[in-house]
């Protein structure tokens, strides 16, 4: 075998093939790589410019959604009061911004009456009374600040506005007969003593304040709209730019993935020549040592088989050993049995002789024991003795001890008085130490600060002029490497008047790298162009082949997208409309009246729209849920949850702790709501909860106890039984 391995490894003319063809992929990928890194960079300013107009487009965006959707509520709220058969003097005001609470507070209830003299609340037009009485003081009529229908010239001309609640309690006195006085924060003093605080919500300020709200909606909207359609612009302009970049970036990628593939083909090429190479080399290498081995194998398997026929011959007979070993077998079980009885014997014995040698122990520790209890006790009876005598001395010394503290007190009184003395003096001039010490410390800090300021700016400066000389430096030695010539030759060089204006430097430097990518691109002159180019050309033949495979491909698929989203547009449309009907519904059901509704918002497509939740709870204005209480955010919650439920019910719910934020009221409406989709559905709620009322109001229920410790048991009750058991008895 080793005569066409040695022939084989002589054979080198693949691998130096496929070096060549390494050595011209690998100049293919370097150009490639520089027409993508120019595209790549090309294609990184566009899509900065892109994400820089698309944050302010998108903020305009939300800005626009935000102020339609409160102009939208404003305006279903305005219709629906429009809507009434007799519309109410109100909606014939027109009121001076910051007058809306003064007005609510004046006429209060009255403004909701209509003035058709048929409605059963109405207005009536009456002739002004001559004279017209005059407000007192410095109280400025209503009637300025509101225009409106003339059966409110009586009312308006009688109601005056005061500056401050101060001003409104110091001229209530002077008010004569249907006069009256309002502050623009809504405070109300009348003529016959009524007084209202300001800040007292009225249904009328209220909706004078959204009719004026909107009319500033609507001027804000549409000059939020005006500035997002021309950020949209730009930001159509800024996605062309970007598509057209990544149009470039893309057939530059191609390339040099082309090339990419090329070099791999080639070094893969090379690798595997090499590879043939060193397993032909291991393959002359292994039967070399093998035939070695082989030599060394047959010599040592003669040798062996040699001392084997001696070794055969020089046995001994094996039948007699064997009888031999039987009757060894049987004497050494006889012998082994005697042992064992021998042994448990002389256990038994050893066992015995130690207990009675404890035992003996035992009895003598005890005499011991009683000998030492007799002494303790002999002691204990002196050490009684001798401290009765202490005791009887210790009395004794009592006894004189009062006058002795007596004593002792005086002289201390003394002792305290002098010692305050001394403390008081010592006080006094420890102040005044502390004094100049606190002024000599006050003068040191405002040195050491000086000093460090001092310092700080010398350091700073001195920085400052190093790092300007270095740069200088460093321009200097720039100026002389790429221009070759002094620094102040550097205008004539670059063909400029020193009189013109200088171009800024960014400016400057931009052009710089501009033009050296360009130098670095064009590259050394290629010998092989033309091969190339046909080379290029059949690549590109086969690229624009499989170009327009991809276009029908994708177009299929951008066919298929487009079907895919209208169909997921449609359907959640229709799920959209029946969730937003149930949560109406529920809404009301739960808050006992008011109104709420779900609208898509931040974008005119469904699937890429988020989703606001609007509702007004009875009292309440429209508002969003988060600006809602803990309260009503839950309830509302629940109001969406059963609406998506309502919308594919199952057949079980459950529900976990979600009466822990109500109160007693809105959990009664809670359950009432649970009991009414249980009778109208077959789903059946199992509820977990700690409220009592919650539990008192279901079917069956479901604990936990304890009745030893350490062992759990699961209890069960029916509530409609035990009802039933309680009615029979």
């Amino acid at each position: 075998e080793r005569a066409p391995v040695e022939a084989a490894v002589r054979d080198n003319a693949k691998r130096l093939a496929a070096e060549a063809a390494l050595g011209a992929a690998d100049s293919a990928r370097q150009r490639a790589e520089g027409e993508a890194s120019a595209a790549a960079a090309a294609r990184a300013e566009t899509v900065m410019a892109l994400a820089a107009a698309r944050e302010p487009m998108e903020v305009a965006r939300a800005a626009r959604d935000k102020l339609a959707a409160e102009a939208a509520a404003l305006a279903a709220m305005i219709a629906t009061h429009d809507s009434e058969r007799w519309p109410p003097v109100i909606d014939r005001l027109s009121v001076a911004p910051g007058y809306e609470t003064a007005l609510g507070a004046a006429l209060g209830e009255d403004l909701l009456a209509a003035a058709d003299e048929g409605a059963p609340r109405h207005w009536r037009n009456l002739p002004a009374t001559a004279p017209v009485p005059a407000l007192p003081g410095l109280a400025e009529p209503l009637s300025r600040h509101v225009k409106g229908p003339a059966v409110l010239a009586r009312r308006l001309g009688q109601i005056g506005v005061v500056a401050d609640d101060a001003t409104g309690r110091a001229l209530a006195p002077l008010l004569i007969q249907g006069q009256r006085l309002v502050s623009r924060a809504g405070a109300l003093w009348r003529w016959d003593g009524f007084t209202t605080a300001a800040g007292a919500p009225t249904a009328g300020a209220e909706r004078l304040s959204q009719r004026n709200r909107h009319a500033v909606l609507a001027r804000e909207l549409g000059e939020a709209e005006a500035n997002f359609q021309s950020l949209d612009a730009a930001l159509g302009r800024s996605r062309a730019a970007e598509r057209s970049a990544s149009e470039r970036d893309e057939g530059a990628r191609q390339t040099l993935a082309a090339a990419y593939r090329e070099a791999d083909r080639a070094r893969q090429a090379l690798a595997e020549a090499q590879a043939r190479a060193a397993q032909l080399d291991g393959r002359l290498a292994a039967l070399i040592e093998t035939a070695a081995a082989i030599e060394a194998n047959l010599a040592e398997t003669e040798h062996e088989n040699s001392a084997s026929v001696a070794e055969r011959a020089a046995l001994p007979d094996l039948a007699q050993a064997r009888g031999r070993q039987g009757e060894l077998k049987a004497e050494l079980a006889e012998k082994r049995s005697r042992l064992i009885e021998c042994r448990s014997a002389d256990d038994r014995l050893s066992r015995e002789a130690e207990a009675r040698r404890q035992r003996v122990i035992a009895i003598a520790d005890e005499r011991a024991s009683w000998r030492e209890r007799a002494e303790a006790a002999s002691r204990q009876l002196d050490a009684l003795a001798e401290r009765k005598r202490a005791v009887a001395q210790e009395i004794e010394r009592l006894v004189r001890r009062p006058g002795e503290i007596t004593e002792q007190r005086r002289a201390l009184a003394e002792l305290i008085e002098r010692a305050s003395q001394g403390r008081r003096a010592a006080a006094d001039r420890l102040a005044e130490a502390e004094n100049a010490l606190a002024d000599a410390n006050r003068a040191l800090k405002t040195a050491e600060a000086g000093l460090a300021a001092a310092r700080e700016s010398r350091v700073r400066a001195e920085g400052i002029v190093a790092q300007a000389a270095e740069a200088s430096e460093i321009l200097v030695a720039r100026v002389r490497e790429r221009l070759e010539c002094a620094p102040e030759e550097a205008l004539a060089v670059a063909e400029l008047d020193p009189g013109d204006e200088m171009p800024g430097r960014e400016q400057i430097e931009m052009r710089i790298q501009r033009l050296i990518r360009e130098r670095e691109n064009i590259g050394p002159v290629n010998l092989r162009a033309e091969a190339e180019a046909n080379e290029l050309e059949t690549q590109l033949s086969g690229l624009q082949n499989e170009r327009s495979d991809l276009v029908n491909a994708i177009a299929r698929l951008r066919q298929g997208i487009s079907s895919l989203n209208r169909e997921g547009r449609e359907r959640l449309l229709a799920a959209f409309e029946v969730v937003n009907k149930n949560f109406g519904e529920l809404f009301v059901r739960l808050f006992g009246g008011g109104r709420a509704y779900l609208s898509l918002t931040e974008n005119e497509d469904p699937l890429e729209a988020g989703l606001e939740i609007m509702g007004s709870p009875p009292g309440k204005r429209l508002q969003l849920m988060s600006l809602l209480s803990g309260g009503e955010q839950a309830l509302t919650a629940l109001a969406l949850l059963f609406a998506v439920f309502l919308a594919n019910p199952a057949p079980i719910c459950v529900l976990d702790e979600v009466d822990a934020p109500l109160d007693d009221a809105n959990v009664d409406r809670f359950c009432t709501l649970i009991e009414e989709l249980g009778r109208s559905s077959a789903t059946r709620f199992l509820v977990i909860t700690h409220h009592r009322m919650t539990m008192a109001r279901m079917d069956r229920l479901f604990g936990v106890t304890m009745a030893e410790r350490g062992v759990s048991q699961l209890v069960s009750v029916d509530l409609q039984q035990a009802d039933g058991l309680r009615a029979t008895a």
